[in-house]
């Protein structure tokens, strides 16, 4: 059943209301994995290793803003459906507004050899037994829940 133009309008000044009065956030965050590594990036402007990812922008679905992070912050595009994994409420420090959809990987390929810039530090492959030094919580629990089963938290975790 379609909506009118009536409609129409007032469910758009009606979700943009309650999206100044929510200001919900809403990300997209992905795990490539290659057999038992997956690949993190280190930011420039916050601790710690983590998953590549960002925010979802109006218009873009949570896979395509997945995709799209992927590639801008890796050199790596993914060559088959990201797998939605879970969606979790995102409690850090700066705001309690903001979800995670989480994706996994497995089907991808390299689009170009990454080098650091103003927003990415490094990226790099590690063990899922070997995670580096400063990981950040929300990324052990995401492995963790991944490889061995470990109940789903509904928090992403920092």
């Amino acid at each position: 059943m379609q909506m009118n133009r009536f409609q129409q309008i007032r469910a758009k000044v009606f979700l943009n209301v309650m999206g100044l009065t929510h200001r919900m956030t809403i990300g997209a965050r992905v795990m490539l994995v290659d057999g038992d590594k997956v690949l993190l990036i280190r930011h420039t402007y916050v601790p710690g290793w983590q998953f590549p990812g960002g925010g979802v922008k109006p218009g873009e679905t949570a896979e395509l803003a997945a995709q799209r992070e992927l590639v801008e912050e890796t050199g790596f595009r993914s060559t088959g459906r990201l797998e939605l994994f879970g969606l979790y409420h995102n409690t850090g420090p700066v705001t309690n507004r903001d979800h995670v959809a989480f994706f996994v990987g497995r089907e991808f390929e390299q689009a170009f050899e990454f080098k650091p810039n103003y927003e990415i530090a490094e990226v790099g492959w590690f063990d899922r037994t070997q995670l580096p030094e400063k990981v950040t919580p929300a990324t052990s629990q995401r492995v963790d829940e991944v490889f061995d089963g470990a109940p789903r938290r509904e928090t992403w975790g920092y």
